[in-house]
């Protein structure tokens, strides 16, 4: 990992394509719209991945939280050419080393087809799904 840098710096982070990749790319997220996205982003604590040499982003991960007891884990994407490098790993170990000073009591995230990507940094299946419940609104 010593060739890119994770940060949480908003002034980095690149918003339109942070945008086109969840839009486009990101099963949960095709056809969000722009604004959407920038109001995600604003009401978020965001990670940018960064290649060190170029400085191009070539990573994102956001953060629904209270700094206090909760965080959801949310629109971890990583750019299709710096796949298979174990960036997602790295973003979500991270996230997880970011938020520990803050003595959460959970962080959730929801995941179609990268259980083993977070499994490696500590996730796993709910313990008493039967307790949780959603309200879908679209």
């Amino acid at each position: 990992m010593d060739d890119y840098e994770f940060a949480t710096d908003p002034a980095r982070l690149d918003p339109a394509l942070v945008h086109h990749w969840l839009s486009t790319d990101a099963y949960w997220a095709l056809g969000r719209t722009r604004e959407k996205q920038d109001a995600a982003i604003a009401g978020s604590l965001n990670f940018g991945v960064y290649e060190r040499a170029s400085g191009a982003q070539v990573g994102y991960a956001r953060v629904v939280t209270d700094h206090a007891t909760f965080a959801w884990l949310c629109d971890v994407y990583v750019a299709p050419a710096a796949r298979g490098r174990g960036l997602g790993t790295a973003l979500a170990r991270a996230v997880r080393d970011h938020l520990a000073p803050y003595g959460l009591r959970r962080i959730m995230l929801c995941t179609q087809d990268a259980h083993g990507v977070y499994e490696r940094v500590g996730f796993a299946p709910l313990a008493a799904p039967e307790r949780w419940m959603s309200l879908g609104l679209q």
